[in-house]
């Protein structure tokens, strides 16, 4: 077997839906080996062989939703506390190749329980996972199926075990279950994710690991931002204050002022991702030359201008200050804004309007649809605000606008760029039913800074999103904003990840920062380091890679399309 490297990721806290939509993804169209690292909320699954024979109360009595899934084995339970892994890899088809790979997942168990302090783990013949005496400490159903791995195991750290009180734990009567806290070893998550990655890396990592971490709550963040004592999160890289294209532009001006009118809460996700705010660049520097959008407001700017204000519709362009909207709007182009102009969630790169919610405006689809017609675009963008008070989140009203632009103007394209739904699979899939030509959800940034930059968010969950329409047959797209604390090698982890689950076009460009009272901008990242990025995510595979400093999501969108379809 050919061993490369292994994309490791912590992901945090992800629904039992979203790791399975993300690791389905990567097993049909990634070529490369991941380790998924997580906890699920509180949820039972039933694995092929598994009956309700072993659920010992009414399924509606569990603490936990009851989901069938595709791997091996009965039922057990999963939630807060316990470590589950995803090994995603390639394993050649051989004689008893699959009772190779369980064996190698629990190995990698049980070398790390070693390494925590835990002596005596080990295998029970007949009986997959790793176990203490009579005591399971660690579940493992796997598939193996096309020479891709899924599913793998999950690991008791410090869980409520009352949890498996209405279950028979895989199916086995007269065997328990145990922790490692039960077991008087008391670690951290944060410590066992750190043995399980290093003896997943020596395993099937022979080139390799290259690993990247949500960052892990700390409750001390806020104190240490302000004191400027910040500290990057294990497995990933402290944010560089420059590179060898602009160590020299961000060497400059008193790095405290950066820090000035950022809110506590805001400082203390960006100490926990390891991002010091002091040292980011204050509002009041001079940009560089090419970050200088030049105001072009002629005739068919105002035109356009005019013709929005008189259809009461709003752009994305305006409402969140995009740079390019003077050569936008001057070529006859614009983004639409449905489902009102104020946002649910406070981001902290945007700045869309935070207020309480409006109601819909039913007529909005329609409007949007005439606008494009007057307009003759060929190619036209529709975005949203998030709408988490709504219990579709905005889906129905984006199927409502694009059917309306398609039945207005039939050879218009339509892209949507679309909030997460909270990753319900309803409402996206009503959204996937009215069938655009591009579907658009951005990441937006890095794992690390995820929490930091949109702690509403999930970077599973995001890719969870693409994911699942890409499935639906949808050419797919995504985005990332630079310069809030990334380092490159984090960027190109996460463009891996995009490209992992089959996202077709992706758009780069830099962070501007809108008030004092949104993060600060860490860094300006130069021109010709774009274009290595460019040239990275074209080698990776990617149809179109978009990115400039100036470059936002809906920049040069039709020619972004035009390039997928090809």
């Amino acid at each position: 077997m050919t061993w490369g490297r292994l994309r490791a990721r912590w992901l945090g806290r992800v629904t039992f839906a979203d790791a399975h939509a993300l690791q389905s993804a990567l097993h049909a169209r990634s070529a490369d080996d991941h380790l998924l690292l997580l906890e699920h909320p509180s949820v039972y699954t039933l694995g092929v062989r598994g009956t309700l024979d072993s659920v010992l109360v009414a399924p509606a009595d569990l603490p936990g939703d009851l989901v069938r899934t595709n791997r091996g084995g009965d039922i057990t339970w999963h939630g807060p506390g316990q470590l589950v892994g995803y090994p995603v890899l390639s394993v050649p088809p051989a004689p008893g190749a699959t009772t190779s790979h369980v064996h190698a997942v629990e190995q990698v168990v049980i070398d790390a329980l070693a390494d925590l302090g835990l002596a005596g783990a080990t295998r029970s013949p007949g009986f997959p996972g790793v176990w203490l005496g009579e005591r399971k400490i660690a579940a493992v159903g796997v598939r193996i199926t096309r020479g891709r791995s899924m599913h793998g195991f999950a690991l008791n750290v410090d869980p409520d075990l009352s949890c498996f009180d209405g279950i028979v734990p895989c199916g086995l009567v007269g065997r328990g279950v145990t922790s490692l806290a039960a077991e008087g070893l008391h670690v951290t998550m944060r410590e066992v994710v750190d043995a399980v990655a290093a003896r997943a890396g020596e395993r099937w990592g022979r080139s390799g690991v290259e690993r990247q971490d949500v960052a892990w709550r700390a409750a001390s963040a806020g104190v240490e931002a302000l004191s400027g004592r910040a500290r990057p999160s294990a497995g990933a890289e402290a944010a560089p204050c420059g590179s060898a294209s602009s160590s020299a532009v961000a060497a400059s001006a008193g790095p405290a002022a950066a820090a000035v009118g950022v809110p506590v809460r805001l400082l203390g996700r960006l100490a926990a991702a390891g991002v010091d705010a002091a040292a980011g660049i204050s509002l009041d520097r001079r940009k560089p030359d090419w970050l200088r959008a030049k105001a072009e407001m002629g005739p068919a700017y105002q035109a356009l201008k005019r013709d929005l204000r008189d259809r009461s519709l709003s752009t994305v362009c305006e409402e969140a200050g995009c740079p390019n909207i003077y050569e936008c709007w001057s070529a006859g182009t614009a983004t639409f804004m449905i489902n009102g102009s104020r946002c649910t969630r406070g981001c902290g790169f945007c700045l869309v309007d935070t207020r309480h919610p409006e109601v819909l405006d039913e007529a909005e689809p329609d409007r949007v649809a005439d606008a494009v017609a007057a307009m003759g675009l060929g190619h036209t963008v529709i975005t949203a605000v998030a709408r988490d008070d709504l219990a579709d989140g905005g889906a129905a009203a984006f199927a409502a606008s694009i059917h309306a632009v398609h039945d207005r103007c039939p050879g218009t394209a339509v892209e949507v760029l679309i909030p997460d739904c909270k990753g319900d699979a309803g409402a996206l899939a009503t959204i996937f039913a009215a069938r655009p030509e591009v579907l658009n959800h951005n990441l937006e940034t890095v794992a690390r800074l995820q929490r930091a930059v949109r702690p509403s968010a999930s970077y599973a969950r995001s890719l969870s999103v693409l994911a699942r329409a890409k499935d639906a047959g949808l050419t797919t797209k995504s985005g990332l904003i630079l310069g809030m604390g990334e380092s490159e090698p984090e960027v190109l982890g996460a463009l891996a990840d995009l490209r992992g689950v089959g996202v077709d076009i992706v758009t780069l460009g830099q962070y501007l920062r809108p008030t004092a009272g949104h993060l600060p901008v860490a860094r300006w990242w130069h021109p010709d380091e774009f274009d290595r990025l460019a040239a990275a995510g074209a080698a990776m595979g990617f149809a179109h890679v978009q990115a400039s400093p100036l470059t936002r999501s809906s920049y040069h969108a039709r020619e972004a399309a035009g390039a997928a379809a090809r």
